[in-house]
C-alpha cells in the first residue's frame, strides 16, 4: 500500500549518497568507464524517495539519481520520532527488519538502511538487514517495508471504527 506523494514543489529535500558502482565496458577501443549512483532524498518529516543515475561522470550520475528520487517519493507515518509498529520486508537477496524503539536509542541501522531511515526522519528505530548486502536491494527492501507502514488512525478509518476500538480491542 504505497502512499505517493503528488506534488514534490513545496517539499524541502535533503539528497543522501547511498553508493557510487563504477562499471567497466571492454571495447576493441579500451576500456570504457560509466558510474551508477543510488541516492535517497527525503524532508526528515516523513517523506522518502530513491533513485538510480547512470552517467560517464560521477557528478552526473548523482545528479540523476537526484532526479529520479525526486520522482519516486512515498509518505510514511513517523510517530514521536519512530516507526508506528514492527515491519519485515524482502527485496532481491535483502531482507530488513524495522522495530520501533524508545526515545533516545537512535538510528541502530547500518549503511544503505542507515540513509533511508534518517532521511524520512525517524530518531529511534531497530533496524537488521539479513541476506544480501547490496545496497540497491537493501535501499529497496527498507523503502517497501516503510511503505507498508500503518498508523493507527488510518488503521480505525479502514476498519470503519473508533481509535479506542484499535487499541482496546
Amino acid at each position: 500500500m504505497m502512499n505517493r506523494v503528488k506534488s514534490t514543489n513545496d517539499l524541502e529535500l535533503k539528497e543522501r549518497l547511498v553508493a557510487v558502482n563504477r562499471v567497466t565496458k571492454v571495447t576493441k577501443g579500451g576500456r570504457t568507464f560509466t558510474f551508477a549512483a543510488i541516492v535517497v532524498v527525503g524532508n526528515e518529516a516523513g517523506i522518502v524517495g530513491w533513485g538510480l543515475g547512470k552517467a560517464g561522470e560521477v557528478t552526473a550520475a548523482i545528479q540523476k539519481g537526484t532526479e529520479a528520487a525526486k520522482k519516486n517519493l512515498i509518505q510514511v507515518p513517523v510517530l514521536k520520532g519512530t516507526i508506528p509498529h514492527e515491519q519485515e520486508a524482502k527485496f532481491g537477496g535483502a531482507q530488513v527488519y524495522l522495530q520501533p524503539a524508545s526515545q533516545g536509542t537512535g538510528v541502530k541501522a547500518g549503511g544503505a538502511m542507515r540513509a533511508v531511515l534518517e532521511s524520512v526522519g525517524v530518531k529511534d528505530v531497530l533496524a537488521k538487514a539479513k541476506g544480501s548486502s547490496n545496497p540497491h536491494n537493501l535501499v529497496k527492501a527498507t523503502i517497501l517495508a516503510l511503505s507498508q507502514m500503518r498508523d493507527a488512525r488510518e488503521v480505525a478509518q479502514n476498519r470503519g471504527v473508533s481509535l479506542n476500538v484499535v487499541f482496546n480491542g
